[in-house]
């Protein structure tokens, strides 16, 4: 996956948003800010309410406007954060390896949130186990983290905001996966006529925040 050098957003084959959901502190702010910038990722306060970045990108020829929601994992903003489901082409589930309840918490929450919210029944699902640079601290194994993905229907990798692996191939699966669904090309090839991004954040975007 290529970054585009592309910075006025007037030319790209496909617009796609993407969605990060999972509780507070598993590192979806870090691995957005891992995916976008090359600076040290710090430890970062949470998220309140909904960031947004958007991400331009090559892939298999093709130039895309990455549109990338980044939410809130605290209960009191779930409501909040309902209505950025909306439209999504991909969403990225993300656990922390070393919290099991983070990954129990998939299947408790964050599914039935995707079953409650999402509005594309073909968008693509990504399961992500996040911080195994800390794998003296591993509660959750790879093997369990692949199980979870083949009976929610998702792809699946681990990998680790802190030290960037496998943080360009969790985006680039998922990419070449909706590009490979032909619904949701057809999508992201007319959502900039829908606007997408009339949903403003609630949080101040120039704030970096974490989970």
């Amino acid at each position: 996956m290529n970054q585009s050098s592309n910075s006025g957003g007037s030319e790209f084959d496909y617009l796609f948003k993407l969605l990060l959901i999972g509780d507070s502190g598993v590192g979806k702010s870090s691995l957005l800010i891992s995916l976008i910038s090359q600076n040290a990722i710090e430890d970062l306060s949470p998220t309140i309410g909904v960031d947004f970045k958007v991400k331009y990108v090559t892939v298999n020829g093709k130039k895309l406007k990455l549109a990338i929601w980044d939410t809130a994992g605290q209960e009191r903003f779930r409501t909040l954060t309902s209505s950025y489901y909306r439209g999504a082409q991909g969403i990225v589930m993300v656990y922390d390896v070393t919290r099991r309840e983070t990954f129990t918490n998939l299947s408790d929450i964050w599914a039935k949130e995707i079953d409650m919210h999402s509005t594309n029944s073909d968008c693509i699902k990504m399961l992500v186990g996040n911080k195994v640079d800390k794998e003296s601290e591993r509660l959750v194994t790879k093997t369990e983290g692949i199980e979870l993905a083949k009976e929610h229907g998702c792809l699946f990798i681990e990998c680790s905001a802190k030290t960037r692996v496998n943080v360009e191939q969790c985006f680039e699966e998922l990419v070449l996966k909706i590009l490979d669904t032909p619904s949701l090309t057809a999508e992201g090839s007319t959502a900039i006529k829908r606007n997408i991004f009339k949903q403003t954040p609630a949080s101040d975007t120039s704030r970096s925040a974490c989970c």
